[in-house]
């Protein structure tokens, strides 16, 4: 299999097209090809900066002309949970017309759209490549082999994983913020790079203050990884 990521920025999408126009991301959290209709059913995400930005956001995308229906499922502040179902852009078409196949979510800022495509053999992989230039702009971010036991490994562990990724929604903003910062500039590093006193400085607080959010932000993800051995284990 060969599985590639793609930056890609089509022309007749109406997500890229509103994300070009208005501060608001997109992310797909399910998605659904209808082949006889040639329709797109999708379960979205969207953020906007704020509450203007995501209901001028939505505004764009129920008047595009691509766009064919948008339910809107809930809504709080500045992000929205929608059922939308577009019609079939020229990229997708060249992708299922060479057998090819989605590996990963879709996600849309900044009036592009991440990608991750499979093929099954390196032939349909480059014949589809060459045959979307003609129309899309795309980069191919990353390409890899993707061999039977990795792709079993994948599959059986992805519970695992999963475990790892809510252990990243646990934290709080602050959490995350120090331990992005805290590793960044080497205060888990032997000798260490950084002091407490460096990073409570850097955030206006206290060094007992940055040392109990470092504890909790290492506890939750610890507690975590623990999990995530043990159903590798399994």
């Amino acid at each position: 299999m060969i599985d590639l990521s793609m930056d890609m920025q089509q022309y007749d999408c109406p997500f890229i097209d509103t994300t070009t126009d208005h501060d608001v991301a997109f992310a797909a959290a399910h998605w659904e090809f209808h082949p006889v209709a040639e329709e797109l059913e999708c379960r979205m995400v969207v953020e906007g900066a704020d509450r203007g930005a995501l209901d001028n956001g939505l505004h764009a995308l129920q008047e595009h002309d691509h766009m064919h229906d948008i339910d809107l499922l809930a809504k709080r502040d500045d992000v929205a949970h929608l059922k939308t179902v577009m019609g079939q852009t020229d990229a997708m078409e060249t992708i299922r017309r060479n057998d090819g196949y989605i590996t990963g979510p879709f996600y849309i800022e900044d009036g592009s759209e991440m990608w991750h495509v499979g093929f099954d053999d390196e032939g349909r992989a480059d014949g589809t490549l060459s045959e979307l230039e003609k129309a899309n702009e795309f980069d191919v971010v990353e390409r890899e082999t993707v061999t039977l036991p990795s792709m079993n490994d994948i599959v059986q562990n992805a519970g695992a994983a999963m475990t790892l990724i809510g252990g990243c929604r646990d934290l709080s903003d602050v959490e995350r913020q120090t331990l992005e910062t805290a590793a960044t500039e080497g205060y888990f590093e032997s000798p260490r790079e950084t002091t407490l006193g460096d990073l409570a400085d850097e955030f206006g607080v206290s060094k007992p203050a940055v040392s109990k959010n470092l504890r909790r932000g290492q506890q939750k993800m610890v507690e975590r990884v623990v999990d995530a051995l043990s159903e590798l284990d399994d």
